[in-house]
């Protein structure tokens, strides 16, 4: 079992940053890939990026390469994700994720993932 609860949402301008965390229980965080996804209102939800286990490896969506960045610290059993340069459009609740099938070709799916946190809002005003 793992819970996660993630922080750092709010309110910011647009170009902005902000940069989300996800505290994982237990002590099984490193063997889980991680994921991050978010849901606009009225939006399905939709994948973010996601790391691999020992961080060495990453993913993105299209329309977050370059702007966001994912990482991993397994010692302190969280994850983040930096998030630059912000827009509008990023406007959303986040959820970070845990999952033992996350691959390559699957980071993105969401039945990859066994646990999800709670979500915090992100708002970008323009």
């Amino acid at each position: 079992q793992v819970q996660l609860v993630e922080s750092g949402g709010g309110l910011v301008q647009a170009g902005g940053s902000l940069r989300l965390s996800c505290a994982a229980s237990g002590r099984t965080f490193s063997s889980y890939a991680m994921g991050w996804f978010r849901q606009a209102s009225g939006k399905e939800r939709e994948p973010v990026a996601a790391i691999s286990t020992s961080g060495g490896r990453t993913y993105y969506a299209d329309s977050d390469k370059g702007r966001f960045t994912i990482s991993r610290d397994n010692t302190k059993n969280t994850l983040y994700l930096q998030m630059n340069s912000l827009i509008p459009e990023d406007t959303a609740v986040y959820y970070c994720a845990a999952g033992r099938g996350v691959t390559e070709w699957r980071w993105g799916s969401r039945g990859a993932y066994d646990y999800w946190g709670q979500g915090t809002q992100v708002t970008v005003s323009s």
